[in-house]
């Protein structure tokens, strides 16, 4: 985990290096042989659930590979100024009600840029996605004894 996350940050994490740990818990709750009805029961739900944090682990590395190309941010800023243009040429004799539209459309504009570039990179920036809580939960599931 510490590795894996400044990895996604920079676009440099694979699939490849399997996470060791998830796997021998996983193996270890396969091999487990139940011997009473609460064990054949959670057998199970462990598996389940570890198989729940290997796939939210690979979504997370597929998620960190993504980017917004420049493609993309050309596309959708020259849609917002037609769309600016086509407001003002539509409302040019009214010149209140042009400047009107022309602010509100352009504050939408702003504010669609800046949620692209928030999340376009969501394990890296002021608005990114950390660890923290990951860790909370690696430490308090860990067995007693270990830290």
């Amino acid at each position: 985990m510490n590795q894996e996350w400044p990895e996604m940050a920079h676009q440099r994490a694979t699939l490849s290096p399997l996470p060791t740990a998830l796997i021998g818990a996983l193996h270890d709750a396969l091999a487990m042989k139940p011997t009473d009805d609460s064990e054949r029961t959670a057998q199970p739900e462990i598996v389940r659930a570890l198989n729940t944090a290997l796939d939210a682990r690979r979504q997370r590395i597929v998620i960190s590979e993504s980017a917004v190309g420049t493609l993309k941010w050309v596309g959708i800023l020259l849609q917002g100024f037609c769309t600016l243009i086509a407001i003002a040429m539509v409302h040019s004799e009214n010149r209140s009600a042009c400047a009107m539209t022309l602010m509100l459309f352009a504050t939408g504009i702003a504010l669609s840029v800046l949620l692209i570039a928030a999340y376009s990179r969501p394990f890296m920036g002021e608005i990114s996605v950390g660890p923290e809580l990951l860790k909370q939960v690696h430490f308090e599931n860990q067995p007693l004894g270990r830290g």
